[in-house]
């Protein structure tokens, strides 16, 4: 194959978004097909395809059409949370590899169904976690396989944002967030956070998350919100939130790491994935966007730590990613500040010249089973919970 033919499956605000600012632009890429339930949200995907100069593609409400279309060999998955896992099976099957957008599983059997499903099929599957690609995410990671940053000891990442509007006007907007705020309480969307340490802890290639432990905050956020911004609604008005306006949940890794997520998306505050790795020779923070690296400064520097705020820049300039270096000069792509065209070029690499997946389906498994692990966690008061081993014992000689 010269090009990739794909079908985007799911176009509300990301899929579409994915066309508009990213996507489009790869020019191993073809789309041949667009899919949602809602008939003007495949206009509206077809239009956006064909405005940008590309053949407008078919459209159809029944992804099960997409699966059989000969004019597509990958999908890629923007539906709901609830649906991604049960597409990505039947894609599967049907021989077409899988671009999967990220959220939290519902059930540890749908994981281990993924599991199954490609370890039967060979079909590829790579979660589409842009985090993982973001330009400070892989300056760490370059600078502790470097060894600079020691031996890594402690983690912590947040998804933090403030989603309340999206949350309360769920109906409004068609969004399936508000319907899981409603009737879940957990981690629901772990991967932002644990996507780029799991892959500076090399967990499933020789490290492994063993068990957490959750704990949740009552709900008063999005109740506060509704009273203020939309009282009219009086179903709104009277409805009981499950969720949580903070989740910490921390994991155990069998290299004797640990790892702090923090979900906080019901409170007013200012977007951060609170990305932080300490090492035991210095330590990355996001909300200060700093490095301190301990063989670089005196005693007295750690008790004056404000007046090094601010300096990954200075760090760039010896230190940056490999591939950063090369995308700054080729010209960052829009779309989360670059991350999405990266992860997308990844997949359509290991599709295209039948590699194997940077983030694959035991990744996936794994990172989504934490939505599922949380709530469990939470119910029981904070018990800790084991965490499967979807690799089944690989993740030891795994590299």
């Amino acid at each position: 194959m010269n090009k990739l033919r794909l079908a985007m499956i799911g176009l509300g605000s990301r899929g579409k978004g994915l066309l508009e600012t990213a996507y489009l632009e790869h020019p191993l890429a073809e789309f041949t097909a667009v899919c949602d339930k809602y008939e003007d949200r495949c206009k509206e995907g077809a239009d956006v395809i064909e405005k940008a100069g590309f053949i407008r593609p078919t459209t159809t409400t029944n992804y099960k059409e997409i699966l059989e279309m000969r004019d597509v060999d990958a999908v890629i998955l923007c539906t709901s949370w609830d649906k991604h896992i049960d597409i990505c099976i039947e894609a599967m099957h049907k021989g077409k590899a899988v671009g999967c957008e990220v959220g939290g599983a519902y059930s540890l059997r749908e994981c281990w169904k993924i599991v199954e499903a490609y370890e039967e099929t060979k079909v590829p599957v790579m979660l589409l976690e842009n985090c993982v690609y973001g330009r400070d995410e892989m300056l760490v990671s370059h600078m502790k396989e470097l060894g600079l940053l020691g031996r890594i000891v402690h983690c912590e990442g947040g998804y933090k944002h403030d989603l309340r509007g999206e949350i309360a006007f769920g109906k409004e907007n068609r969004h399936y967030r508000l319907n899981n705020y409603i009737h879940r309480n957990t981690e629901n969307y772990p991967t932002h956070e644990l996507g780029p340490i799991a892959k500076l802890l090399n967990i499933n290639k020789g490290n492994r998350m063993l068990s957490l432990t959750s704990v949740a905050s009552g709900s008063f956020g999005l109740n506060e919100y509704i009273k203020e911004k939309k009282s009219d609604d009086e179903e709104l008005m009277n409805t009981t939130f499950n969720q949580a306006d903070i989740v910490n949940t921390i994991i155990k890794c069998a290299n004797g790491e640990t790892i702090l997520l923090s979900l906080d998306t019901t409170l007013p505050r200012y977007y951060s994935r609170g990305y932080t790795i300490h090492g035991t020779k210095g330590i990355y923070t996001e909300d200060n966007h700093s490095i301190f690296l301990d063989n670089e400064y005196t005693e007295n520097d750690h008790f004056e730590w404000s007046k090094h705020w601010n300096n990954v820049e200075e760090y760039r300039k010896k230190y940056e990613h490999p591939l950063w270096k090369e995308y700054l000069e080729n010209g960052v792509k829009k779309g989360h500040d670059g991350m999405d065209y990266l992860v997308f070029s990844d997949f359509i690499d290991c599709v295209l010249n039948r590699k194997e997946p940077n983030i694959d389906v035991y990744d996936m498994a794994a990172w989504m089973s934490i939505s599922v692990l949380a709530e469990q966690s939470i119910n029981m008061g904070g018990a800790p919970v084991a965490i499967p081993d979807f690799t089944n014992g690989a993740w030891i000689n795994r590299r």
